[in-house]
């Protein structure tokens, strides 16, 4: 069955291809060419340019200067494996952001035209306790591979049943579409869109864009668990008050949830993401995170709700018209 297209076709089209990228922090090069080559199509007046870790910043003219420089920012990368060395006849990997053992066993993964599985010691050479748990040692089946070569979940793009979509990468490659989207005309004011590198590792791409751009507001556009205690799938946007690396303005917290659009809290205190490293640079900055709660994050199948997508669509574009003024 379709996706209901409750949602702009075009995102919907950005979040598909993006996720089609393979974009393993430090490797983000291909996902940035193809947000590159959208903005470019675009009627607005963009200066862009990119940084030396691989940031991407587009300043957005708007049809008014803005009395505040507002940043919405999303990140380019996902977690994924890079190659470490080789051993007994199987290639060795360290993962690269926050990948659980269980996820990877049995998985297809892809290194550029190299294509591989993740492999364990195997279950008839197993004890008793082995057997019910992911085996302590994992590798590569990947002829090819070379140490520094980082590796990407091998999975489709697949929409299920009326508004899930499923997918690798939904983190952050729907912040990114997101993003696109808001610079598809020329906006009411002058607004900074950020696509950040490696925050899967340390929101290190973030750190150096917070200090180069020095907004006074920073709004991030993420992807977050949808768990129990956190958020909902199909209840809307999910607007943070605090995660384990920032305590967001309390002020703009409270403007977001009193947008009429469907809004959620994120009720548990957990995770984090680029707006701790926007907070802090320099003299910091107000700092807020608006994210599409989904499951299986950090796995090949990702999941996520298109009326979620949408909602925080409107969001983002009541912040575009209102917050730099």
């Amino acid at each position: 069955m379709k996706t209901t297209r409750t949602i702009n076709t075009n995102i919907m089209e950005h979040i598909k291809t993006l996720c089609a990228l393979d974009g393993v922090s430090g490797s983000e090069a291909a996902v940035r060419a193809y947000i590159e080559a959208q903005l470019k199509k675009s009627p607005a007046r963009i200066d862009m340019h990119t940084d030396a870790l691989g940031n991407l910043f587009a300043g957005v003219q708007g049809a008014q200067r803005a009395a505040r420089k507002l940043v919405l920012a999303a990140h380019m990368d996902e977690v994924g494996l890079i190659v470490t060395h080789e051993k007994d006849g199987f290639t060795r990997f360290e993962t690269v952001g926050g990948v659980d053992g269980g996820v990877l066993y049995g998985r297809r993964v892809r290194c550029g035209e190299h294509v591989g599985v993740v492999g364990g010691k195997a279950v008839h050479l197993c004890g008793k306790e082995e057997k019910n748990s992911v085996p302590d040692e994992l590798w590569l089946d990947m002829p090819g591979a070379r140490p520094g070569d980082t590796c990407a979940f091998d999975s489709e793009y697949i929409e299920m049943g009326e508004h899930t979509i499923c997918a690798k990468a939904l983190d952050d490659r729907i912040g990114c579409a997101l993003l696109l989207s808001l610079a598809e005309e020329t906006p009411l004011y002058d607004i900074t869109l950020v696509f950040t590198v490696q925050e899967e590792i340390g929101t290190r791409g973030a750190q150096t864009a917070a200090f180069a751009v020095a907004p006074d507001i920073a709004v991030v556009v993420e992807a977050t668990t949808a768990a129990e205690h956190v958020c909902v799938p199909g209840e809307g946007a999910v607007i943070s008050f605090m995660d384990k690396g920032t305590l967001y303005d309390a002020e703009l917290y409270a403007r977001l949830r009193a947008l009429p659009c469907k809004t959620q809290t994120k009720t548990a205190v957990a995770g984090g993401n680029d707006a701790a490293a926007w907070q802090r640079a320099g003299a910091g900055c107000r700092v807020a995170a608006v994210s599409v709660p989904c499951r299986n994050l950090h796995s090949p199948s990702v999941t996520a709700d298109t009326r979620d997508i949408e909602a925080v669509r409107q969001v983002l574009q009541a912040v575009a018209e209102e917050w730099p003024c």
